[in-house]
């Protein structure tokens, strides 16, 4: 029988919330400890599902074997090192980080030590539910878009890096072209950080991805449609349906598969396959999370411009 290893949570906001359930639900590991800058919201989401709460890093690290980073994104560098430091596989929320110089700190260190790094591009999940990474022939078309309404959460960041940087690593996985150019606009809040942004990357093979993102938007809306040589993919995240006129079969049941249901949980099990050494890689790796965030800056730069 494999021994049960102790889950830690960096962070007892919304998403640290998730990854501590899933912790505590998953066979053979447990919960053990969250770390949080407050204490009593750390043991809000930790005692309940029978972990400790810290505020102090070495005590938390002393106390866990492997680690999720659900902290705000501008700290996700910092806490993934200090991890990986300590000897413990990570799995980091998306973005990876906000540099990809910290990013590929994290990965060099990973190498170095021979630990697993994961990051939680989650809805890569669902595209293998589907079928749609299985489609042999390049895509040469895709149109994004993820709205939602205004919310405090993630404020640490752009509306690039919260949201369109799910449909970027998407991109990327259908495509092995490469990225050449990245053109953009969009609004700022008035706090001065891009909350609309509407992004054209074009790649080396003459793909292109349209992404359109928005945290100030009515209600939440969540699209795609890819353009192949023999037909579309249209998707609808928030009902989980499609449109599928290409000749490559796709799962039509695929949002009742457990993965689908819980894509976050089907994340988090390959990460810990993969710390066991039961799979050979997590869903999202280091490499895959580096190039969707120098994509998502290159938009962001391009916002700039």
């Amino acid at each position: 029988m494999l021994k049960s290893l102790r889950g830690g949570v960096i962070g007892a906001g919304v998403f640290g919330g998730y990854h501590a359930r899933q912790y505590a639900r998953i066979d053979g590991v447990a919960l053990a400890a969250v770390l949080d800058v407050q204490l009593d919201r750390a043991a809000t989401v930790a005692a309940p599902l029978g972990g400790q709460a810290f505020d102090d890093m070495a005590a938390f690290l002393a106390a866990v074997d492997v680690v999720t980073v659900a902290s705000p994104a501008t700290l996700h560098a910092g806490h993934a090192l200090a991890a990986l430091e300590a000897g413990k596989p990570v799995y980091i929320e998306k973005p990876i980080a906000v540099t990809v110089a910290d990013a590929e700190r994290i990965r060099g260190l990973a190498r170095a030590r021979g630990l697993t790094v994961a990051c939680g591009h989650q809805e890569r999940v669902v595209f293998q539910a589907m079928g749609l990474l299985d489609i042999p022939e390049q895509p040469l078309r895709l149109e994004a878009m993820r709205h939602g309404p205004p919310s405090d959460r993630s404020r640490d960041v752009s509306a690039v890096l919260d949201l369109m940087i799910h449909d970027i690593d998407l991109a990327l996985a259908i495509t092995a072209a490469e990225p050449v150019t990245a053109e953009g606009e969009g609004a700022r809040s008035p706090d001065g950080v891009w909350d609309l942004a509407r992004a054209e990357v074009t790649f080396d093979d003459g793909f292109t991805a349209i992404f359109d993102v928005s945290r100030q938007a009515p209600e939440r809306r969540r699209t795609m449609k890819v353009v192949y040589p023999s037909g579309e993919v249209e998707i609808d995240f928030m009902t989980r349906g499609f449109r599928n006129t290409t000749p490559f079969p796709l799962n039509a049941d695929f949002a009742e598969t457990a993965a689908a249901r819980d894509p976050l949980g089907a994340s988090v099990e390959g990460f810990l396959l993969a710390v066991r050494g039961q799979a050979p890689r997590p869903v999202v790796n280091a490499e895959e999370a580096i190039r969707a965030l120098d994509l998502a800056l290159a938009v962001e730069q391009g916002l700039e411009a």
